[in-house]
């Protein structure tokens, strides 16, 4: 078997000892006669794996008491319009903070369901950078709207902004990467398939007072308070993605919890931004220093025939992944929890490489 350096975005790479467990268990999982997949959502083998999944993400995020853990499904993409539908309406106002595609997407969503204002400062500069202060918010708004990292464009909030309104963030491409203050928000959404799991789940963490003021005439199913209410098992939920997110917190808590995969992460990210920056010549850097993200490095070359030169040999060498954005193009090099600071080194070794040949 051959595993090759896998950069992609998302689905992304999973630690190879939880992809083993997972295979182990496939068609057994610990004496049940079957999979997880066959199980029923009701009974005591899945009710244990849905309780500890949330109990260790309550554990590596430090999630306080009054706040719950939902496992949905939809993708960020549906919490887009869920958040808006559940939180806006007469007399009430959100502000977006726009600092990429995504965000722009969540805003797209919200505006047909109540006032939305926009801090539109990074779009200045081509999403090169992140606001260091959201001057509107002055604590009338319904909540405010991040993302927390912008995977097309290469950039990350270095500190997560304090607000005066409650803080809402999609996290989906870098919860888990590094420690934060969950009670500084009012609610978090991430889809699992980058530092979480594998695709099909959505996890939202969100404070009760936040979510006691939720607005209640929706159907049933884009109603937190359905959700709250069931535990997440209003109706079948993505049970084997649910299983191997569990494997993979806790993957994370042995691997020394959150400030040991920050530092893992910071080392990743410092090879490859340390490649692009010696060699100026060749590669070319999307974002500002200080809003650089951990997760996605984002880069162009100095000529369209020396990106597709740079992708079609990289891929001849087992690096898989690095195309940029279709949006966007250029290259992007992902370096979510599960990818091996080695694969890191790899890349690295190659950019220096490629940037002597050329």
């Amino acid at each position: 078997m051959r595993r090759v350096d896998n950069f992609n975005p998302g689905p992304a790479a999973l630690p190879l000892e939880v992809l083993e467990e997972v295979r182990e268990e496939l068609i057994d999982y610990r004496g049940a006669g079957m999979s997880v997949m066959e199980m029923s959502h009701r009974s005591k083998a899945y009710e244990a794996i849905h309780n500890e999944a949330q109990a260790r993400l309550r554990r590596l995020l430090g999630i306080p008491d009054d706040y719950r853990v939902l496992f949905l499904q939809g993708g960020a993409s549906l919490q887009f319009a869920m958040i808006p539908m559940n939180f806006l309406g007469e007399g009430h106002r959100a502000l977006y903070v726009l600092t990429g595609a995504w965000s722009e997407k969540a805003r797209d969503e919200a505006v047909r369901f109540g006032e939305v204002a926009v801090n539109d400062w990074a779009t200045q500069g081509g999403y090169r950078d992140i606001p260091e202060s959201l001057p509107e918010d002055d604590g009338s708004f319904r909540y405010v709207h991040i993302t927390s990292n912008n995977t097309i464009y290469g950039t990350q909030w270095p500190e997560l902004p304090k607000t005066r309104s409650p803080l809402v963030a999609d996290m989906s491409s870098d919860i888990l990467s590094r420690p934060i203050e969950v009670s500084d928000f009012a609610l978090i959404y991430a889809g699992a398939q980058k530092n979480l799991g594998p695709s099909g789940v959505t996890v939202v963490i969100a404070k009760d007072s936040f979510l006691a003021e939720a607005n209640a005439d929706l159907p049933t199913m884009l109603r937190y308070s359905t959700h709250v209410k069931s535990d997440s098992l209003y109706n079948t939920p993505p049970t084997f993605a649910i299983y191997v997110m569990e494997r993979v917190l806790a993957w994370v808590e042995n691997a020394g919890g959150l400030a040991a995969v920050a530092e893992r992460n910071r080392k990743k990210a410092a090879l490859v931004y340390e490649a692009i920056d010696r060699h100026p010549e060749i590669y070319r850097g999307h974002a500002e220093v200080r809003a650089r993200s951990q997760m996605n490095v984002t880069f162009r070359l100095a000529t369209e025939e020396l990106e597709q030169a740079f992708l079609r040999e990289a891929g001849e060498k087992g690096f898989v992944g690095l195309k940029g954005h279709r949006s966007v193009g250029g290259c992007r090099v992902s370096l979510y929890n599960a990818v091996p600071v080695e694969a890191a080194e790899r890349l690295a070794q190659f950019m220096d490489d490629f940037a002597r040949r050329h």
